[in-house]
């Protein structure tokens, strides 16, 4: 029985990148939209909605703006229950809240509650994929997909791969992190809309053997994306020379073990010599901007203008638990703070591109989630655009759809999500 619903409202579909051209001319707005079995028919107006599917309900939104469902591009959702945590530099918050925490996850029923948690909060502020760092434990990596193929929700996770500088009862070993990974891709990579990525955490907790065994893994499935870690603070830059004294780089501890490619997706990467940019360009590989992580531990200023005008694929992300906040409103409007820090205004339009198709093509699914289009799965926010007397009062004086939208992202939290679906369903509403 075919399934199909129209929704009303201002729907936003972007037709091309806002970083090509003017950004305000890159979206179009219409009235209505179909779907038919959780997939995007057609948008238009209401009336041409209705010809199309005269029998299907509707769910009317008023003027609240209906766009793609966020993309969180790089989480560690073993952090849910440590984040903001109080201020440490990035190794020193690992051994003190990050591994003792993630320590529990060895427990199925743990880490099946904390997925549960993780995946509960993140909906309420407008989330519908997240690509997640797990645990060591395979039982936290079956959590996590366990848990999202309850709600049919898109995720892409991976156990987390160390074996040296962590503690004994996180570590595994070289051959471990192979046959693990291995297993888990068999059991949930393609399977309904979970993908597996191969995580290595970063270079310093993981050996040359256990990075070649990595790479080795990447080859038998190209596949699988593969996400890490790369230059997130000086400091760490500077541990990662003294580990590897012959790479030329940081970028080279990853390339020289098959671990650079198209699908490897590169946490936070603020730190970045003029040839790691080059070959990361070259490769096609996905910088993920952590703007929240990256203030909150005192990383950087990502410079995200500058490696958008030389050509690299990036994608936003929370960064939970380093980051500050589950939300990717939040995010939006750090990614504009550090914009500004760094000399460029990213415009409304940039900022809600990052958060959806943006992110979607760093994972190589921007022919599937990211944008309201046909064919396109209908993972679905839709934003209340007045949703405090502060933004409301702000919102009043738009002229356009930008100048409505950016208040909410500079002010906006779960309060301004006034509904979430999730493969044609809804699944969250306020």
């Amino acid at each position: 029985m075919t399934n199909e619903t129209i929704l009303t409202g201002q729907v936003l579909s972007f037709t091309r990148s806002p970083f090509d051209g003017d950004p305000g001319g890159a979206a179009r707005l219409d009235a209505a939209l179909l779907i038919r079995d959780g997939i995007v028919v057609a948008t238009g107006d209401s009336a041409a909605m209705q010809t199309l599917a005269p029998n299907a309900p509707r769910v009317a939104y008023g003027d609240a703006l209906i766009c793609a469902g966020f993309v969180d591009a790089h989480v560690h959702y073993p952090q849910t229950a440590i984040i903001a945590s109080w201020g440490k530099r990035l190794i020193d918050w690992l051994n003190t809240y990050t591994f003792p925490e993630e320590g529990r996850f060895g427990d199925p029923g743990y880490a099946a509650v904390m997925a549960e948690s993780y995946l509960d909060l993140t909906l309420a502020h407008g989330t519908t994929t997240a690509v997640s760092f797990c645990t060591t434990h395979p039982e936290s990596v079956t959590a996590f997909f366990e848990a999202a193929r309850a709600r049919n929700q898109r995720v892409v996770a991976g156990k987390t791969c160390m074996d040296r500088n962590a503690p004994e009862t996180l570590c595994d070993t070289a051959q471990t992190a192979y046959d693990q990974s291995r297993t888990l891709i068999d059991a949930w990579h393609g399977r309904g809309r979970a993908q597996y990525a191969i995580t290595p955490r970063f270079s310093p907790t993981s050996t040359p053997e256990q990075l070649e065994a990595l790479g080795a893994l990447w080859a038998e499935h190209p596949d699988c994306l593969m996400q890490t870690h790369l230059s997130e603070q000086r400091d760490e830059v500077a541990w990662v020379r003294t580990l590897f004294p012959q790479a030329r780089n940081y970028l080279d501890t990853y390339e020289a073990h098959g671990l650079l490619g198209p699908r490897g997706l590169y946490g936070h990467a603020i730190h970045l010599e003029p040839r790691e940019r080059d070959r990361l360009r070259e490769v096609g590989a996905a910088l993920i901007h952590c703007p929240t992580s990256n203030t909150f531990i005192g990383s950087g200023l990502f410079a995200l203008a500058a490696r958008m005008a030389e050509g690299h694929r990036i994608g936003l992300a929370t960064d939970t638990g380093g980051g500050s906040s589950f939300s990717m409103l939040r995010t939006q409007g750090a990614a504009y703070e550090i914009g500004q820090l760094s000399g460029t205004a990213l415009h409304p339009a940039q900022l809600l591109w990052l958060a959806t198709a943006g992110s979607a093509q760093a994972l190589h699914l921007g022919d599937r989630i990211g944008n309201i289009a046909p064919g396109m799965e209908a993972d679905l926010v839709v934003l209340d655009l007045a949703s405090t007397p502060a933004i409301a009062q702000r919102a009043t004086r738009a002229g356009n759809i930008w100048e409505a939208l950016f208040p909410t992202q500079m002010m906006g939290d779960d309060r301004a999500v006034r509904a979430v679906w999730i493969a044609g369903q809804e699944r969250h509403a306020r």
